[in-house]
């Protein structure tokens, strides 16, 4: 399925127009983040989890154009843990979109059954690899093109199948204890190896614990099976803190299990039906497998919608409702909510069912949630509120500064943001709210429409989060005046007077009851002509709105 483009015909002027196609996109988006993928045992990242990468800027309400992917690579010498990377495409300082998608292959770590002496496979715990991940990306020299950036300054989405889903959630409770916090954590059929119940006889290494939720995810899901099968077929398992979807037998048959040599088709199917959320096509394939109309069928429920409203819907690009009641595979089953953390009132109500960290130096001050609440249409002299969650873990006697800035795209880093606020927030082992008021006037605002995003830098580390929500800024909210000339036979020529810096919608009627859009413009000057293409002397009625 191609991406489908949703943007209205308008007629733009002072716009860059590949950054408002996007943000007229949808009403709602969310960007600037960084995706990390990641592989389970015996496996790397250039099949299944390259084609998820791939699948990702494909996705609908992918925000911009272009964006940034680098393959990670983590080895060992037995003593010592060594990481690589290299960019294959984008530029991060200057793409419209903000996005960095990270493929982690740690493969001469993840295991290999032909060689199980082999002590660089066997004795590497996701525990060890999990710690040199966390310096990649928490560290601001680790990835020399991000100019002194870090992968942490964005919201994290953390994806990892089968070894790769205890190897995430170590990561995750890794970078909490220096205080930074995970957007998503999403484990595919989390297999860790001699832990939370398994035993592999012959494979040594005991693999880091992917059950708990630390109280640093702000959402965290799972989707698991356990029909044994196959080759070697592992299982997956539930876990706490988590909306949990369990595959049944019909939901991971096919795709892998339609493989000439089957091994571990039901456990592979997982993470195949988790690209089906993001890749609509149909087939759909992720090199390995296919997922054709049979499995559009039989993998999802109708409230899933053949996997539209599924899976990857519930990251920060896809902006599904993670606040949501609904239970997708029916009642008495997981509600979305479930995985939504209530360590804190964030929205979904205080429950525990957050696993508290061992340790927190709070090295990096957060922004969990930013919101525009009030209008998200203004003009100069106006202003509008937003609300955002933070959290820095120092004492109360310390102050990180807060600041806020409209975009013109989704990326902090390219230099056409502008700054319209400030406020400095203390420091807490809570969770902090606050509720801004940002004004706006022709010295911190153009016309036009914008992305608003808010950053907390205690001058040393910097995090940044986009509002989902978009911002229309008019220079004026004076009503515009509409001149009509041409007689019959004439094609009718209509003048509209306003302010230079309004967006104005032209409509049409020939009731005065049904109004259509006829064109929309940014104007540039006083008065915009528009010639009606009707048939001459057709009876028409004409009005100008600000939208």
């Amino acid at each position: 399925m191609p991406k489908p483009n949703l943007a209205p015909t308008l007629t733009m002027s002072g716009l860059f127009a590949a950054v408002c196609t996007a943000l007229f996109s949808t009403s709602q988006i969310s960007a600037a983040g960084v995706t990390i993928i990641t592989h389970g045992f015996y496996s790397d990242a250039n099949s299944w989890v390259t084609a998820m990468a791939n699948a990702i800027p494909n996705y609908y309400r992918f925000p911009g154009t272009n964006f940034t992917v680098y393959k990670v690579t983590l080895t060992t010498d037995g003593s010592t843990y060594q990481y690589q990377w290299e960019r294959e495409g984008g530029s991060p300082l200057t793409n419209d979109s903000g996005e960095i998608i990270v493929k982690l292959d740690w493969s001469q770590m993840s295991g290999d059954p032909s060689d199980v002496f082999n002590p660089f496979n066997d004795d590497t715990s996701t525990s060890n690899v999990a710690w040199i991940a966390s310096l990649v990306v928490s560290q601001t020299n680790a990835i020399a093109d991000l100019n002194g950036h870090a992968l942490a300054e964005f919201p994290i989405h953390l994806v990892g199948h089968s070894r790769g889903g205890s190897l995430m959630n170590e990561l995750s409770r890794q970078l909490g204890t220096n205080g930074v916090w995970v957007d998503h954590l999403t484990t595919l059929d989390p297999h860790p190896l001699n832990n939370d119940g398994n035993s592999e006889f012959g494979f040594f290494p005991t693999d880091a614990s992917a059950s708990l939720t630390y109280e640093n995810v702000l959402f965290r899901d799972n989707y698991w099976q356990d029909f044994s099968g196959g080759i070697a077929d592992f299982n997956g398992e539930s876990v706490s803190g988590a909306y949990n979807r369990h595959l049944d037998d019909q939901e991971v048959s096919g795709g892998y299990n339609n493989n000439s040599v089957p091994v571990s088709p039901r456990h592979s199917n997982v993470h195949l039906w988790y690209h089906g959320t993001i890749d609509w096509d149909t087939p759909a394939s992720d090199s390995g497998a296919s997922i054709t109309d049979t499995e559009r069928q039989t993998w999802w429920t109708a409230y899933e919608s053949r996997g539209v409203v599924a899976g990857f819907y519930y990251s920060l690009i896809g902006g599904g409702d993670r606040l949501s009641t609904d239970q997708p595979v029916g009642q008495g089953f997981g509600m979305i909510r479930d995985g939504y953390n209530q360590r804190w009132d964030l929205g979904a109500g205080t429950v525990d069912n957050r696993t508290s960290l061992p340790a927190n130096n709070g090295n990096w001050p957060n922004v969990i949630k930013f919101n525009l609440t009030g209008t998200n249409i203004v003009a100069f002299g106006q202003s509008t509120t937003t609300t955002l969650y933070y959290q820095w873990v120092r004492p109360a006697t310390t102050n990180a500064l807060v600041s806020f800035y409209l975009d013109d795209d989704f990326n902090p880093y390219n230099g056409n943001e502008m700054i319209v606020q400030q406020a400095a927030v203390q420091g807490t082992d809570q969770v902090g709210r606050g509720t801004v008021t940002i004004p706006f006037n022709a010295t911190n605002a153009t016309p036009g429409l914008h992305a608003i995003y808010a950053s907390i830098t205690d001058g040393s580390h910097t995090r940044y989060l986009y509002a989902p929500e978009i911002l229309t800024v008019f220079s004026s909210l004076d009503p515009p005046s509409l001149a009509i000339s041409g007689g019959a036979g004439v094609q009718p020529r209509i003048d509209v007077a306003g302010v230079p810096g309004q967006r104005i919608v032209l409509q049409g009627s020939i009731d005065f009851q049904t109004w259509q859009p006829l064109a929309t413009n940014w104007l540039a000057t006083n008065v915009w002509s528009y010639f009606d293409p009707q048939p001459p002397g057709a009876r028409k009625f004409y009005r100008a709105t600000l939208q």
